[in-house]
């Protein structure tokens, strides 16, 4: 006989209230039996029938319902009925499993198995190693009724609820027993659903709560009259009450003029919503907090009005700011940005680090660049020790960035923006930036690319200081006159794999085994190539960030070959294409030939010096300076400059903080303003651009970089001058 063992598919079924039992069937029969003993032999023509010919009518009636399975046993559990419908639901035909095999045999082992543990545990009923385990409860005179799951001959699965019941003569005594069954799977799948609606109901409700909880707003719901009726746990810290304490209470009642708050209720329910409108909260412990009111009206399905729905925030230090530009104490002003630069030091240690080594270095790299590409040339010797200069400077730089990556990466704050991207295009990029040094070494270096994108879920950043990382390496651990060459290809599980080729020594096993071991340079420190000896390993760990994995193949005198996985979906690709057909705006192409102004604000006096021999150099701008923030936002509102290039780390007010108050400002909203610092770890970045600055650069400056995104940001300015704001049409 075959396998009875099978997948899930599709159900249908009968109620489960419309499952027959026995009694049932004795009691139909009944009916049947009186109904042809009452059959006139004047009607029929014929002799009444026979109690025989009764009984055989029936059991056909019975046994031939397409609707119902019936499945009889002999007193071993053998079956010796399987009918129409059993046959329809399950497959089989009846001369496949009569006297062959028993219903446990027709039913998902893992049931009969989880029913046998039950039967013991739960009724103490031990089954017979001789009877079926569907059969143990009927065969103590219970009539049970089950759900089960049948292995269909197809191998698909039907739920069924399934009636079990001993079937027993005259004396008493178990002659076999009776299983009837219907499809059971509509209602499963109906149940399915709901749980499923159900489980969604749970989860966004769940979702709209924490919604409300997460807002850093004072979020509070009141009726018509101003009672409240919800509030979230902001709104409990500004009051000092519990949520239960503040439902049920009028609304007024919290603020120092209950008169005021009740005016702003009926306003919003007069014009439907309110803006802006300052109220001072009480706690309950008389601490006045100083509140910006927003509130607007909610209504049901039937738009019928409800209520008021309010946020109330917290400006108590928008206020503290007001009041100290209005009286001009630039003293408190200084004092309070010492003590949060003070606090900062403290909590962000490897930022700090990073403007420390890079501060020095700006000015190195920086004025060594000038003089690199001085009028006139520097004669051959100084041009040497230039080199030399930049070579140093550059190589330090690098040793900062990785050891600075990697203790990011150990202490679980180095972040991660992951989104659809092209290692396509990654990769071409990459072939532009290698090029130069993979000619200073002779190095015939290849890409072998396709034109497919090839996009995966990475950090298009990370991914290009791995791709550099991996590229560098082949050229430096080369042979002279040696190839490297790139692929991108598809790897098994849904994966695109790049590999990195090389024609160096090679590595051996011993070496393979300690190749991600930080500051292990496997035995080149003494050679003249220079190595960190960790680039790899910030490489394996920022890959594995992004959920890849990355290894070597290597054969010693042969070359080596670093390769790295990342997870390709066709999600990533259809976000990647979307992603393609978004509107970017376009920056104006007027020239800026005209003078125009650049405000620098920088209280460093040797990156001053440099940006001011670097603007020396072009003919169309001039430049002023600020030595902190405060007359930095001064010089910006008297001479309005073109374009604003801004430090971060400032004496008393920051780069971040001047660069609101001009964002606050109608006369310097448009000022493109560009960030210049040393906080060049990724997060201080990303919180630069979220803050407003049109763009970030980093020390040390790299004169190209600096000289293009200026030019970016005029022609911003210049399409900003064309464009007014909505205010002042």
């Amino acid at each position: 006989m075959t396998s009875l063992s099978g997948n899930s598919r599709g159900y249908c079924r009968r109620p489960h209230d419309a499952l027959p039992t026995t009694d049932h069937l004795l009691a139909t029969y009944s009916t049947l039996s009186s109904d042809y003993a009452m059959i006139p032999t004047q009607q029929t023509g014929a002799p009444p029938p026979s109690s025989a010919l009764q009984t055989d009518v029936l059991q056909r009636a019975i046994f031939n319902n397409a609707h119902f399975s019936y499945i009889a046993t002999d007193a071993a559990g053998l079956i010796q009925i399987f009918n129409i419908g059993a046959e329809r639901m399950l497959g089989y035909g009846s001369h496949e499993v009569v006297g062959a095999v028993t219903p446990d045999q027709l039913v998902d082992p893992l049931e009969i198995v989880a029913r046998a543990q039950a039967l013991r545990q739960t009724s103490r009923i031990d089954c017979s190693p001789h009877l079926p385990t569907l059969l143990a409860k009927a065969a103590q005179g219970v009539e049970d009724i089950v759900e089960l799951t049948f292995l269909c001959k197809n191998g698909d699965r039907l739920a069924a609820s399934v009636s079990v019941s001993a079937l027993r003569d005259g004396a008493e005594a178990i002659i076999g027993y009776l299983l009837i069954g219907t499809d059971n799977t509509q209602r499963k799948l109906a149940e399915a659903e709901q749980a499923v609606l159900d489980q969604r109901l749970r989860d966004q409700q769940f979702y709209t709560r924490s919604l409300i909880e997460s807002n850093i707003d004072a979020l509070m719901t009141c009726d018509l009259e101003g009672v409240i009726s919800d509030v979230n746990h902001q709104m409990s810290l500004l009051t000092g009450c519990s949520r239960e304490q503040l439902i049920g209470t009028p609304f007024k009642t919290y603020f120092i003029d209950p008169e005021l708050a009740e005016a702003a209720i009926r306003q919003v329910l007069r014009e439907g919503a309110v803006i802006d409108f300052e109220l001072v909260a009480i706690s309950r412990d008389g601490v006045p907090t100083p509140v910006s009111y927003n509130a607007t009206t909610y209504h049901d399905s039937e738009n019928r009005l409800q209520g008021v729905f309010a946020a109330a925030r917290n400006i108590a230090e928008r206020k503290q700011l007001e009041n100290v530009l209005q009286e001009k104490n630039v003293e408190l002003e200084l004092s309070r940005a010492a003590a949060e630069k003070a606090n900062q030091a403290k909590s962000e240690f490897l930022s700090n680090m990073s403007h420390e080594l890079r501060t020095p270095l700006n000015a190195v790299l920086g004025f060594a660049q000038l003089m690199e590409s001085a009028t006139p040339q520097p004669s051959p010797a100084q041009k040497l020790s230039i080199e030399q200069i930049l070579k140093g400077g550059w190589y330090l730089l690098r040793l900062i960035n990785e050891i600075l990556d990697l203790a990011m990466i150990e202490s679980g704050k180095l972040a991660m923006a992951l989104e659809p991207m092209s290692l396509t295009e990654v990769l071409k990029d990459c072939q532009v930036m290698i090029a130069p040094q993979a000619a200073s070494r002779h190095i015939a270096i290849t890409f072998a690319l396709d034109d497919l994108p090839h996009i995966v879920y990475a950090d298009r950043t990370r991914i290009k200081q791995v791709m550099i990382n991996l590229l560098s390496n082949a050229i430096k651990y080369n042979r002279d006159h040696g190839q490297a060459s790139v692929r991108c290809e598809a790897a098994p599980g849904g994966r695109l794999r790049v590999s990195v080729t090389d024609t160096g020594v090679g590595l051996s096993a011993s070496q393979i085994k300690q190749l991600f071991q930080p500051f292990n340079r496997l035995g080149q420190e003494s050679a003249s190539t220079e190595g960190t000896g960790i680039g790899l390993v910030v490489t394996k760990q920022l890959v594995e960030l992004m959920g890849g994995t990355i290894g070597v193949d290597s054969t010693v005198d042969v070359g080596s070959t670093f390769w790295f996985e990342l997870i390709t979906t066709t999600d990533a690709l259809q976000s990647w294409n979307e992603a393609l057909v978004m509107p970017v705006a376009e920056l104006s192409g007027a020239p800026h030939a005209a003078l125009r102004t650049l405000l620098y604000v920088e209280d460093n006096q040797a990156n001053v010096n440099l940006v001011e021999q670097l603007i020396e150099r072009r003919s169309d701008l001039t430049l002023l300076v600020a030595l902190n923030g405060e007359a930095g936002v001064g010089m910006a509102r008297e001479h309005r400059p073109d374009v604003i290039l801004m430090d971060i780390n400032l004496p008393g007010m920051s780069g971040l903080d001047a660069l609101k108050i001009l964002r606050a400002d109608q006369t310097t909203a448009r000022i493109p303003v560009l960030a210049l610092s040393a906080n060049a770890i990724q997060q201080d970045i990303e919180q630069g651009l979220s803050a407003g600055f049109f763009r970030y650069l980093t020390k040390p400056i790299k004169i190209d970089e600096f000289m293009s995104t200026l030019d970016i940001a005029l022609d911003f300015a210049a399409s900003q001058v064309v464009k007014p704001m909505e205010n002042d049409l």
